[in-house]
């Protein structure tokens, strides 16, 4: 069997238009292949996450990590952190590993591996590179109105209706 396949698009210009700001991080270089310790057979460890100029009125936050490159037409969520309090502008590395090392009430959503916490880069061997987008929502609610037990596409559905702005930087990997 081949995995030979056309590349996704970037799926967020795909999304209703919402406002940008800048995410930065001292963990991924946008476009470029992520660190080992972000790759799930090398540690699960979610990357620092620093963002500013979200727009007016923004309430609250949710943290994404999608690959749009897995060879399924739903793409693999590696990550979603739901409900950040709106003061509250990093995470530090590791952060994702679990709801305790969140800030404030955040909590996280299943990823796609089934763990409520990061899930590092998992590409199948000998696969195309695959892109990770490190996504942040800007949300006008104070929550999503979601809880643990929603499913990614809930919170993206969720996501359409409730984001004011995003910002995105994305690393790659590949074995």
């Amino acid at each position: 069997m081949s995995l030979d396949r056309p590349v996704t698009p970037d799926p967020y210009p795909l999304l209703p238009a919402a406002e940008s700001f800048t995410v930065t991080s001292d963990d991924v270089t946008d476009g470029a292949s992520l660190k080992e310790d972000q790759v799930n057979a090398h540690g699960d460890t979610s990357p620092q996450l620093a963002w500013s100029g979200a727009p007016e009125g923004t309430k609250s936050f949710v943290v994404t990590c999608f690959d749009p490159d897995a060879p399924i037409v739903s793409g693999f969520w590696h990550w979603v952190a739901v409900d950040i309090p709106a003061d509250v502008t990093e995470l530090a590395t590791g952060a994702g590993a679990s709801d305790e090392t969140l800030p404030g009430g955040a909590f996280h959503v299943r990823n796609d591996g089934g763990g409520l916490n990061f899930m590092g880069a998992a590409p199948p061997e000998g696969d195309q590179p695959h892109r990770y987008y490190f996504v942040v929502h800007a949300v006008g609610e104070e929550t999503l109105g979601v809880d643990p037990s929603a499913s990614p596409a809930v919170v993206g559905f969720n996501l359409a209706f409730k984001t004011l702005g995003r910002a995105i930087i994305h690393g790659t990997w590949q074995w």
